[in-house]
């Protein structure tokens, strides 16, 4: 099970009541959801193994200098040596560091890397992993990942935690028209104003759909608009060819890295150490944080016994 992480700990903040404080009155609230959406995970589905994602780069500059816009929106400051500022509540971001610090001292994998997204380390380890894969997140741009012939499932949290869509090839093709790996090539056509992707002006979502069952790939769609004896429309083939240095340069920035080199981190679930267990107790009395803490380590062990039969 793969978490991305960013996007479970922005919904528990905004899904959770920011009266949940520890005792000195710092908000607790997302990490409380956090841990509590950790439970509820691992006791539903069992996985072998967890791995909570990382945003070491939310927005990656060589993603920024091929298309500018990319996640503009949500930039707020610029710190020095250019380092941008994500548009977080602040009583969210002081709970980023208490997040991370539970979650090492639960024994749970925390991985990220360098110049990429938690996108990027989810697509490399889906690529990787030798079992079956599901990938939690509220991130459309993982339906890309989703295959049946390699038992990778995105368990979407669009209604919620507690309701969630699983998408198997048939769910992404039901929902969008498109065959899983043709996601990224269909978001990069219809656009994606969460990411500040412009997309083809005047292509929507039917349209890019239907062109992908037309044409197969993106590659195809322009070879198609270059192409003056082909079938393709005037009008469409005028939007495609304005867009010509977008689609070039928007493909890399869509498609989730899937090649990182990442270090080998233990991922099987268990209760954590004796050494781990005592600053965990003391990060829970800190923060205010025994009963979901105690759910976790209860899911863990419920786990650990599972596996041992």
């Amino acid at each position: 099970m793969l978490l991305d992480t960013a996007s479970l700990y922005f919904r528990a903040y905004f899904g959770v009541p920011d009266s949940v404080r520890a005792p000195d009155g710092t908000p607790v609230n997302a990490v409380r959801g956090l841990l509590d959406f950790i439970a509820r995970l691992t006791s539903t589905y069992q996985p072998t193994d967890l791995v909570c994602c990382w945003d070491n780069d939310w927005r990656p500059q060589w993603r920024v200098d091929l298309i500018p816009s990319y996640k503009a929106h949500r930039v707020v400051a610029e710190v020095d040596g250019g380092v941008d500022v994500e548009e977080t509540p602040d009583p969210l971001e002081t709970q980023v560091p208490i997040i991370r610090a539970v979650l090492e001292a639960l024994g749970v994998a925390v991985l990220g890397a360098d110049g990429y997204e938690a996108d990027d380390v989810i697509g490399t380890l889906s690529t990787r992993a030798r079992c079956p894969v599901d990938v939690v997140t509220g991130d459309r741009d993982l339906f890309q990942l989703v295959s049946d012939e390699r038992s990778v499932r995105v368990l979407y949290t669009a209604r919620g935690v507690g309701n969630l869509e699983i998408l198997d090839d048939a769910a992404v093709v039901s929902k969008y028209g498109v065959l899983p790996e043709q996601y990224a090539d269909f978001a990069v056509l219809r656009g994606d104003a969460s990411d500040g992707l412009p997309g083809v002006k005047g292509i929507g979502a039917k349209t890019a759909a239907d062109l992908l069952r037309q044409y197969g790939d993106l590659s195809s769609i322009v070879a198609a608009a270059t192409d003056d004896a082909s079938p393709l429309g005037a009008t469409l083939r005028g939007k495609i060819r304005d867009c010509a240095q977008y689609l070039i340069v928007a493909p890399t920035v869509v498609e989730v890295a899937k090649d990182l080199t990442l270090p080998d981190v233990p991922t099987a679930l268990r209760p954590p150490t004796p050494a781990a267990t005592t600053r965990l107790e003391a990060l829970a009395q800190r923060w205010g944080l025994t009963s979901p803490v105690q759910r976790v380590l209860a899911t863990l062990a419920a786990q650990e016994s599972t596996s041992a039969e």
